[in-house]
């Protein structure tokens, strides 16, 4: 069995640490089920990564580009275009209501409390029940 050096490495991945990223990557997904492309002759997952990238079976570029996207938090996603709504001004004019007339209710928080308080179920009593 031979053994795999960087330098077997080097000429398919010129940076080394691009080469220990993309190995690693390797290596996880082999133990994650990925399948090998090369005979495992007994060999842990990091070696058979190298011998995969010292061999040429793999691309390098695929790998790194799977790296990327595997460490990608947001991924794009095709959503349908959004539908044009008419604005709020425009339905108004529709209906004939002038658009500067507008007019909100004012409430005071005593007229918010007594409002609420009639929506709350009086409370039983003993003489209720009988």
């Amino acid at each position: 069995m031979a053994r795999v050096t960087v330098e077997d490495c080097i000429d398919k991945v010129e940076n080394r640490f691009e080469l220990v990223l993309v190995a690693s990557h390797r290596a996880r997904l082999i133990s994650s089920g990925a399948q090998i492309t090369i005979d495992r002759d007994n060999d842990k997952n990091p070696v058979v990564a190298l011998r995969e990238i010292a061999d040429s079976t793999l691309q390098p570029d695929d790998l790194m580009e799977d790296l990327i996207h595997s460490l990608q938090k947001n991924v794009e996603v095709d959503e349908p275009e959004a539908e044009v709504v008419p604005s709020l001004a425009s339905a108004s004019d529709a209906l004939g209501e002038p658009a500067g007339d507008v007019q909100f209710d004012r409430m005071t928080e005593e007229d918010l409390l007594r409002g609420l308080e009639g929506l709350v179920p009086p409370a039983e009593t003993e003489d209720d029940g009988e």
